[in-house]
């Protein structure tokens, strides 16, 4: 895939671009970027499909509510966050859903550095496209993942803006810039990741 295009956007709107053919090759760029530091990873299948809690921890202390951490705590206050994206737009904006917040809150304060790894399959042309597929293909995936009692989960097929107890869409946080004093990277990997 070209990612000239959203990486040229993205470098506009302050954020540091990496590009990488493989999942494999991306993580051993994180793996060795970070390095005797503090790690907090938002929930992301992306992450996990790469293997980067097991590869960073051996070299750092690493936080993530997947593997034990308590949701919101030790993550949020670490040196260095990792998380993905439920869409990118080409000309450059970084879309995310949330159900409790401290992803969506950890991407956008307290840290030296943020990662965003994103695959080709989040990518869409406009902010509209993109924020279409963080509704209506990554929340639903997302639902399902977690055994959540919404119509979204249950049909598969789109956003229903339900009124569930179950609902996991409560916030959406849609990055134009980088957050001021934060450093902010989008990694690109040509592969399908994630939801």
């Amino acid at each position: 895939m070209d990612f000239t295009k959203v990486s040229e956007n993205l470098t506009k709107h302050g954020f540091a671009v990496s590009t990488f053919a493989t999942k494999e090759a991306a993580a051993e760029y994180l793996n060795g970027a970070i390095d005797g530091k503090t790690v907090g990873f938002g929930g992301s299948c992306t992450l996990e499909e790469m293997g980067l809690y097991d590869s960073l921890s051996a070299h750092n202390t690493v936080y993530w509510h997947w593997k034990g951490t308590p949701v919101g705590t030790e993550a949020g206050f670490a040196q260095v966050y990792l998380l993905s994206a439920n869409g990118l737009s080409e000309t450059g904006e970084i879309i995310n859903i949330d159900g409790r917040g401290n992803r969506v809150a950890a991407s956008m304060f307290g840290h030296e550095k943020v990662y965003f790894v994103i695959g080709k399959n989040k990518l869409a042309p406009t902010y509209d496209e993109a924020l279409f597929r963080a509704r209506n293909i990554a929340a639903p995936k997302n639902a399902q993942r977690l055994s959540k009692k919404t119509p979204c989960a249950i049909k598969g097929d789109r956003c229903y803006n339900c009124s569930s107890p179950d609902r996991i869409c409560r916030g959406l946080v849609v990055l134009w810039e980088t957050m001021m004093d934060i450093q902010m990277e989008v990694v690109l990997v040509d592969e399908d990741l994630g939801y």
